[in-house]
């Protein structure tokens, strides 16, 4: 048999898998310093405290939007120093993948890769709001997906695609 009776690939009932970042933007941004600028003539060392969340929104068949929700807080004693928020978020072509497979990188490597976006956002506005540079460490999304499936009780089925 020759090839050209034959024009299937071997692996033509499989379908292409396809990962691709269309586009990486700032979409909500607020920093505070609600008391400033006594804060600024205090010698204490702030407690940093940081909040992390994702939402993944179905744009069409195989497009995602995600967004990474970092909530970083200084207290200095009773006051706050600065509270900033930052929504980084992306587009996502997702394709070709079995469903836990699309929701493990929408929950983990989508959000993972937002991180550098979000922190140097968030380490800049820091600065620029007079106190010193905010450096957060990487965070390992990996095991905050698993983390989540366990609590959750799903297997699959987290992060929830709206």
């Amino acid at each position: 048999m020759s090839e050209e009776e034959n024009p299937q690939p071997a692996n033509a009932g499989q379908s292409q898998q396809q990962f691709s970042i269309q586009k990486v933007y700032l979409k909500d941004v607020s920093f505070e310093t609600p008391n400033s600028p006594a804060i600024f003539t205090e010698e204490t060392q702030p407690e940093i405290s940081l909040q992390l969340n994702s939402k993944v929104k179905q744009l069409e068949a195989g497009l995602f939007e995600v967004v990474l929700q970092v909530t970083v807080t200084a207290q200095q004693g009773d006051k706050t120093g600065f509270l900033v928020e930052v929504q980084q978020a992306g587009i996502f072509i997702i394709s070709g993948f079995d469903e836990a497979q699309a929701k493990s990188l929408l929950g983990s490597y989508c959000p993972n890769t937002l991180l550098p976006f979000a922190r140097e956002a968030i380490s800049d506005l820091v600065t620029k709001g007079g106190f010193p540079p905010l450096l957060l460490a990487p965070i390992n999304f990996d095991a905050l997906y698993e983390q989540q499936l366990a609590n959750s009780g799903e297997q699959a089925d987290s992060p929830s695609i709206q």
